[in-house]
């Protein structure tokens, strides 16, 4: 089966700037991982105001999305509220 786009898009807690401080630095590891192995493209957080964040996977199937889910130290300590993922058929660009 050839990898597929998925968009997980996180919504974050009030101040989360200022509340994510102590699990950053493993965030942004695990994303690294992720990114090393070709699985995430692209991801960052909104801005102004910072209230979310957008991810672009391209993966096998939409199960390495929720690994990712799954050990991200923002959700395991309560700064993602709530998360979707979503399938994504990009249609321009993305060669």
């Amino acid at each position: 089966m050839p990898a597929t786009r998925f968009v997980l898009l996180y919504d974050y807690v009030e101040n989360v700037v200022e509340k994510r401080a102590p699990f950053r630095a493993d965030h942004l590891a695990l994303a690294r991982e992720y990114v090393d192995r070709g699985e995430i493209e692209m991801a960052g957080a909104f801005a102004d105001p910072v209230d979310g964040a957008a991810f672009v996977f391209t993966v096998d199937d939409r199960s390495r999305v929720e690994a990712f889910v799954a050990a991200d130290p923002y959700v395991a300590n309560g700064l993602v509220p709530s998360w979707r993922i979503r399938e994504w058929t990009v249609v321009i660009g993305g060669d």
